[in-house]
C-alpha cells in the first residue's frame, strides 16, 4: 500500500486515485503504456504513469507523489481543480471519469472505453410535469364555476409524463435532514440511516420532486447495473449564505450487499446470471467542516481482504467494522462475479 504527497490541500485528488486504484479492469488497463500509446491526451499518460509508479514492485519509497498528474489535471480542467484550493473529489471523480473516457476515444456507446466498462450502469427515469395548457383552461373553468356554482372533477391529462433511459457512472443519494433540535443532554443526537432506505429512490415507486428546471416529480429504476457501482451520499447542501454538512450515519454492509431485494432489476437473458451482490472496495471520507476539513479513504487490499485507512502519506491497518462507523461520503462497490 503506498500513500500519496499531498501538495498542497489536494487530498480531494489523493482520495480519487486510491479509490480508482482498487478498480482491478482500470488498472490493469492502465499499467499496460500500449493500451493507450496512441491517445494523444497528456492527462490519459500522466494518469498511466501515476497508475504505474503505485503498483511498482520495486518503489522502495512507500510514497508516490502525483505532482505531474495534477498539472495534467490543473491544464485539462482549466485550473477548476489545482493545487492549493480544496475541491469536492465526487466532483472531481465525474469530471476526472469522464475526460479519460472522452480522451481515449470513448462515444456514448456503451462499452466504448475502460471507463465506461467498469462504471456505466443504465436508469429509467419517469418525469411528470404540470401541463400548463390544461392548467390555464383549468383556472377558466374554475372561474365560470365560481359564477355558475358547479363543480367538476380533476381531469387525469392535466399531468404530462416522459420516459427516457439514461447512462450513469455514479448514483447521488439524498440523506434524511438531521434533527434541528438538540435533546435533553444538550446534544445533537446524529441520525442514523441504513443504505437501503436512501436506495429506495431508485426502486421506480419513491417519488423525488426537483424545483429546477421546472417543478417536477420524478421516478428513477435502475435497468443496469453496472460491474463497479460508484454511489455519493449528498452531504453538502448550498443556500445563499453558507454551506451547510449533513452528519447523518449511514449504516453500510462491508460485504454481500444484495440489490436485488431493494432494487426491482429486470430479469437477465437466458444464458445470464442476475449479478446484483456488491462489495465495499473504497469508501471516501470527509472529517470537519464543510468547504474546509479534510479527506481520508478506507480501501481493501484484495490479497489478504485487510482494510486500510489512508490519508495521503499516512496509511494503516484498520478493521472492516471501523469503515463501517465513518461518515461515508462516496463509494466505490465491486460485483460479485
Amino acid at each position: 500500500m503506498v500513500g500519496l504527497n499531498n501538495i498542497k490541500e489536494t487530498d480531494f485528488v489523493n482520495v480519487t486515485i486510491q479509490s480508482l486504484m482498487r478498480v482491478t479492469p482500470l488498472r490493469n488497463f492502465f499499467l499496460i503504456p500500449e493500451n493507450y500509446h496512441s491517445c494523444k491526451s497528456p492527462l490519459v499518460h500522466r494518469f498511466g504513469e501515476l497508475t504505474r509508479k503505485i503498483w511498482h514492485s520495486r518503489n522502495f519509497k512507500g510514497q508516490v507523489s502525483p505532482h505531474e498528474f495534477l498539472q495534467a489535471v490543473m491544464v485539462a480542467s482549466k485550473k477548476r481543480f489545482r493545487i492549493g484550493a480544496q475541491s469536492d473529489p465526487v466532483e472531481f471523480m465525474s469530471w476526472l471519469l469522464n475526460t479519460l473516457h472522452t480522451d481515449l476515444g470513448g462515444t456514448k456507446k456503451s462499452n466504448s472505453s475502460i471507463i465506461y466498462k467498469c462504471f456505466q450502469g443504465q436508469l429509467e427515469v419517469v418525469k411528470e410535469i404540470q401541463n400548463r395548457k390544461v392548467n390555464e383552461k383549468k383556472e377558466e373553468t374554475e372561474k365560470q364555476q365560481k359564477v355558475t356554482g358547479m363543480e367538476d372533477k380533476a381531469e387525469p391529462d392535466d399531468v404530462v409524463r416522459e420516459i427516457c433511459r439514461m447512462p450513469f457512472l455514479m448514483l447521488g443519494l439524498d440523506l434524511p435532514p438531521p434533527p434541528l433540535f438538540k435533546d435533553v443532554m444538550e446534544k445533537n443526537i446524529i441520525p442514523q440511516v441504513p443504505l437501503f432506505n436512501i436506495l429506495k429512490k431508485f426502486d421506480g415507486e419513491s417519488i423525488t420532486e426537483v424545483v429546477r428546471p421546472q417543478i417536477a416529480r420524478m421516478r428513477y429504476r435502475v435497468t443496469r447495473l453496472p460491474q463497479y457501482l460508484i454511489l455519493h451520499m449528498r452531504r453538502f447542501t448550498k443556500n445563499n449564505f453558507f454551506v451547510e454538512k449533513n452528519p447523518t450515519l449511514v449504516n453500510f454492509p462491508v460485504k454481500n450487499l444484495e440489490l436485488k431485494d431493494y432494487i426491482p432489476l429486470s430479469v437477465p437473458k437466458t444464458n445470464e446470471k442476475l449479478r446484483s451482490k456488491y462489495d465495499l472496495i473504497a469508501n471516501i471520507v470527509h472529517d470537519g467542516k464543510p468547504g474546509e476539513g479534510s479527506y481520508r479513504v478506507f480501501v481493501q487490499r484484495k490479497s489478504e481482504e485487510g482494510w486500510y485507512e489512508m490519508q495521503d502519506l499516512h496509511v494503516s491497518e484498520t478493521l472492516p467494522q471501523m469503515v463501517a462507523l465513518s461518515e461515508a461520503y462516496m463509494q466505490i462497490y465491486e460485483q460479485q462475479q
